[in-house]
């Protein structure tokens, strides 16, 4: 016992040397970093404010590019939700990592090959595995057989739906309508198409999080709870 812990001591005894050590390998390294940022700096017209600028303008891009990207309001097919002009902030994050959009949410999606040649922002009403009727003896849409009342969502004076439809949601697919139904062309208008107006999920590109202009509509897109008495199936989803 006594030699071994002999040689515990002679171990800690040489960690100083081995911490200074690799401390003078960092402050070697900080010290190349730093001339290599002050010889860019020198190099470009400005100096040191350009090099803070073009790495400010490199962080926004990569973070539009991979993370939270604005999106313009083309159409009026999501008033009064979202109204022409505005625009929006969508988390290109948000079904990145296992999650799944879920009925109610706001996504903007890659239209091609279903919609048309681009992106679209729609509402969520069916996922993968739903049964979507429209519409009961009320006039609303029926998900797993439990009436939704949109009227918190839908444009005012819009029926939940003039084109009747009794559809099963394909696993891995998305059904899509816009709030103002009288001037949206979603999924309805497809099922007749290939695809029959289902979205598939590797197509949505994110989930619409923000009103972020004008400042006079500023306010969150949360997910409705209009849909949260809907019943899972298959698709997992409530």
């Amino acid at each position: 016992m006594d030699t071994e812990a002999q040689h515990v001591e002679r171990d800690r005894s040489s960690e100083p040397l081995e911490i200074t050590s690799e401390g003078e390998e960092d402050r070697s390294r900080s010290s190349l970093l730093s001339r290599g940022i002050e010889a860019v700096a020198a190099w470009l017209p400005g100096g040191r404010i350009t090099l803070s600028l073009l790495l400010c303008m490199a962080f926004l891009l990569a973070f539009t590019v991979f993370v939270m990207q604005p999106f313009q309001i083309p159409s009026g097919s999501m008033e009064t939700t979202l109204r022409v002009g505005d625009r929006v902030l969508v988390n290109k994050l948000a079904y990145r990592f296992g999650a799944e959009p879920e009925r109610g949410d706001v996504v903007v999606f890659d239209g091609s090959g279903y919609f048309g040649e681009a992106d679209y922002i729609k509402r969520v009403v069916g996922v993968g595995g739903d049964h979507v009727v429209c519409c009961d003896s009320k006039g609303r849409i029926e998900v797993n057989g439990q009436s939704v009342d949109e009227r918190s969502l839908l444009h005012a004076g819009d029926a939940a739906s003039e084109v009747p439809f009794d559809i099963e949601v394909p696993q891995g697919t998305l059904f899509l309508l816009g709030d103002h139904r009288s001037d949206s062309r979603d999924s309805r208008d497809y099922l007749g198409a290939p695809g029959g107006g289902f979205v598939p999920v590797d197509h949505v590109i994110g989930k619409a999080l923000w009103i972020a202009w004008p400042t006079g509509h500023w306010h969150s897109l949360s997910r409705e709870d209009v849909y949260a008495r809907v019943p899972a199936t298959g698709g997992g989803h409530g």
